[in-house]
């Protein structure tokens, strides 16, 4: 019995090893998604510093086109590197935007400690000049006046005061040292004339005497030079001014006065102050600077015989809500327009600034 159980046993035991057992097959492991891939976006355009906006350049050409005279315009951006304009290399007659360089010239002397601002200077009645000249009303009254040179300095940008500059001019130390003071700074294209007296009664054809300056005195004087004799002498003056200066001339000098090129900080910050105060030609460049803009200017005037005026200008820097600046340049060296067409001019050249910054 014990025998044939034994023997059972091992045939199934022989049995069961001769079956193999089934194994277990590794089913391959799902391959992982794929990652998500951000996008990398394409990196920002760096601004244009060195290129003129197309837009700009061919809306400057068009009313350089339209307009009739003697025109040129100048557009640097400051802290960039590019100018654009027309006859921007030209001299045109600067009249009152010639003050820029008086007043330099004295604050350069004022940075070197042989000047102070609060220096006192006197103007009497043999000191007065012609034209616009609101500090004669108070020589008038007070036979001999005492102004400082930073008031004197105000009244010479902001008002474009004749006789307050004439007497910066004198503290400085008259045409040659503004002349002396554009060349040592590289301000090329820039002339500095000899006086508002001599300049304006050398366009015109009179001899200066100081009697002139009294009233219109000037102006009848000036009516009984031959009509002939006026329109060849101020001919004369618009082909090579005396005190001309480039469009392309004045924004360079402008752009590197705002970089603090040419004179101390704290000149530098009181020039520009002042010109931001500025109330002469209010309806020239101003009036088309965007809104949000800030603007700092000078203007200038010329001499009219209808039907042609000549110099009439405004220079200036215009500052953006983003800090980008623009120094701009408007000088109609002669033209038959009438006043609101030229300021309409001016506007429209500061408006197409505004509208193609970073575009």
């Amino acid at each position: 019995m014990f025998a044939r159980t034994l023997s059972l046993f091992l045939a199934t035991a022989a049995l069961a090893a001769c079956v193999s057992t089934p194994r277990q097959v590794a089913q391959p492991r799902p391959a992982p998604a794929p990652a998500r891939v951000q996008p990398v976006p394409p990196p920002l355009a760096p601004r244009a510093t060195n290129v003129v906006p197309q837009g700009l350049r061919d809306e400057l050409a068009q009313l350089w086109r339209s307009f009739p005279g003697k025109t040129g315009i100048a557009v640097r951006r400051i802290d960039g590197d590019w100018v654009v304009g027309h006859r921007g290399g030209e001299l045109f007659p600067q009249q009152s935007v010639s003050k820029l360089w008086v007043t330099m010239a004295v604050l350069e002397k004022v940075d070197r400690g042989e000047l102070s601002l609060d220096t006192e200077v006197t103007i009497t009645p043999e000191d007065l000049t012609l034209f616009h000249q609101p500090l004669a009303a108070r020589v008038a009254r007070e036979g001999t006046v005492r102004e400082t040179v930073r008031t004197l300095i105000n009244e010479a940008l902001t008002a474009s005061d004749n006789s307050a500059n004439d007497a910066l001019l004198r503290t400085a130390g008259g045409p040659g040292v503004v002349n002396d003071f554009l060349r040592r700074k590289g301000l090329s294209s820039i002339r500095f004339g000899p006086g508002e007296r001599l300049l304006q009664s050398g366009i015109a054809g009179v001899e200066w005497r100081q009697s002139l300056s009294a009233g219109r005195a000037f102006q009848a004087a000036r009516e009984r030079v031959p009509l002939d004799r006026r329109r060849s002498l101020l001919s004369a003056y618009v082909a090579d001014p005396i005190d001309g200066a480039s469009p392309e001339g004045i924004v360079n000098a402008l752009a590197r006065l705002a970089r603090g090129e040419l004179l101390s900080q704290n000149s530098t910050r009181l020039m520009l102050d002042t010109l931001g105060r500025t109330r002469s030609g209010p309806n020239r460049l101003k009036a088309g600077v965007p809104a949000g803009w800030q603007f700092l200017h000078k203007t200038g005037t010329g001499q009219d015989l209808p039907p042609v005026s000549t110099g009439y200008n405004d220079v200036g820097i215009m500052t953006a809500p983003d800090g980008t600046r623009y120094a701009v340049a408007v000088m109609l060296g002669e033209t038959t327009a009438g006043i609101p067409a030229r300021m309409q001019l001016m506007q429209a050249v500061s408006r197409a600034v505004g509208r193609w910054h970073q575009r």
